[in-house]
């Protein structure tokens, strides 16, 4: 059983006697971790030491920081069995899909290491004669990062890597379903070199996260929020940073739309969505959960998909590939969206059967309008399949829907794709390749529903600085200058 504890200006634990939550795993139901159940003052003290370090740590030397993120993607991949059994044990996680997170998160760190360089000084053409104008970026100041649970090192490491990067301090809220995974990803950060208070972390019980995260909103130290997770809590973060003027990055729900042309290759267009639709049991922002079918080549494609999901098979995350859901409720609340579009005229192609935390990848054709699996985000192992009769069907069906985070369009005309994807509603776009994708050189997040501001490139600078305008006026010569 891991022991999660606090690490609040360097130190980790809590008082004697302070209460603790306990995380149960989703499989076996044992208690596999007990973590410190912070409160509002715990919160406070975390801010607080954040603050105290900010001031060091945003005049540390640029090329320092780049090294102590560079050195934590080290420790990550060195550490990384650590991870694969915590992530296991308390999400259900397959070992190559923590693997996979790893892999991603030290891409992150390394991408991250960069973005100091960037960071500077310019001179504005346009000034008067005998002015300048000067824009230059600094640190905010303490960020507050909230990170979840589905992909939990690569979320917590987007979540801190480049606040960190641009010389903020952070404090780090794990998610209450992975404080131990989420304490490893603190720690790795923490023993590459970062120096007392930079990366603070908090855990808290279910109960005590909305005390826990008012409190560290409202903190006067804090200047930034980041927060990746569902739609509803997404709301409910932004509402309480707007109260405090407080600028806020939200990467929420999707609801990732796959196109296929009818002259797309079909075979890697069913492979890619198959690996969209169920990798990590389908509990991925980016999952493809809907699949917009040109009707010509509707019946010899899902052929194809239902051949690849049939290759997959839900097992214990030791065993297969897939891993588990994250609770008995999810299977329920999933099979429920199911039986609702087989109810109403869908047909079920292959899968449909869950047991517990295991559900069998399902695809679904004819979804349409009015169905829940149309326009609910399902987050789990389930792809509806609604066929279209051309490109502009395509596009329209692709655009009704509240989310925008991402789309992929299956075409040899690669030119045509991209005309596509230009016009529909998304913050991320993709040609002929699963919706599941991403680089940290790219800016990513969403629109509409699916919340606002960028992760990732250089649009991390933005997030994370100030930007401060000078101007400055010489002297004219032979005035007087006060003595």
């Amino acid at each position: 059983m891991f022991q999660s504890q606090l690490i609040i200006g360097g130190e980790a634990g809590a008082p004697e006697g302070a209460p603790v939550f306990e995380r149960r795993g989703p499989g076996s139901g044992a208690v596999v971790t007990r973590a410190a159940a912070a409160g509002a003052p715990e919160a406070e003290r975390a801010a607080a030491s954040a603050a105290r370090a900010f001031v060091g740590w945003s005049e540390t030397a640029p090329e320092r920081r780049a090294e102590i993120l560079t050195e934590a993607a080290g420790l990550m991949r060195a550490r990384a069995a650590e991870a694969v059994a915590i992530a296991a044990d308390e999400t259900g996680a397959a070992e190559s899909w923590t693997r996979f997170n790893i892999d991603i998160a030290e891409q992150m760190l390394r991408q991250a290491a960069t973005l100091p360089a960037h960071i500077r000084t310019e001179d504005l053409e346009g000034a008067p004669p005998g002015e300048r104008f000067v824009l230059r970026r600094r640190p905010a100041g303490v960020v507050l990062a909230i990170a979840p649970w589905n992909a939990p090192v690569t979320l917590a490491t987007r979540a801190v890597a480049a606040p960190l990067a641009c010389g903020n301090t952070v404090v780090l809220k794990a998610s209450e379903l992975c404080p131990m995974t989420h304490e490893w990803v603190a720690r790795v950060l923490i023993d590459a070199g970062l120096p007392e208070g930079a990366l603070n972390f908090v855990t808290n019980a279910p109960d005590h996260a909305e005390e826990v995260v008012s409190a560290l909103i409202a903190h006067p130290a804090v200047r930034r929020v980041n927060f990746t997770g569902s739609t509803r809590v997404g709301r409910e973060i932004a509402v309480a940073a707007a109260r405090h003027l407080k600028p806020c990055l939200l990467e929420l729900s999707g609801k990732g739309t796959l196109i296929v042309r009818a002259d797309a290759d079909l075979a890697l267009a069913a492979r890619a969505a198959a690996h969209g639709a169920f990798a990590n049991q389908g509990q991925v922002c980016m999952s493809t959960e809907r699949i917009l079918v040109d009707d010509r080549v509707a019946d010899a494609f899902l052929d194809l998909l239902a051949a690849e999901t049939e290759r997959l098979q839900a097992e214990h995350p030791e065993n297969g590939r897939l891993g588990a859901l994250v609770s008995p409720g999810a299977t329920a609340r999933l099979m429920a969206l199911v039986e609702d579009a087989i109810a109403r005229g869908a047909r079920l192609v292959t899968g449909g059967g869950g047991l517990d935390t295991m559900l069998q990848p399902t695809v679904i054709d004819r979804v349409a309008p009015g169905m829940r699996l149309y326009a609910e985000e399902a987050f789990g192992p389930i792809v509806g399949v609604t066929r279209v009769g051309d490109d502009d069907e395509a596009q329209a069906l692709a655009n009704d829907t509240e989310f925008g985070l991402v789309a992929s369009v299956f075409s040899r005309d690669t030119a045509r794709a991209e005309a596509m994807l230009a016009a529909i509603d998304t913050g991320l776009g993709h040609v002929n390749r699963s919706t599941v994708h991403d680089h940290p050189a790219l800016p990513f997040g969403g629109v509409k529903a699916s919340g606002y501001g960028r992760f990732g490139g250089l649009e991390a600078i933005r997030e994370f600085t100030e930007i401060q305008a000078m101007t400055t006026t010489a002297p004219e010569e032979g005035a007087a200058q006060p003595t």
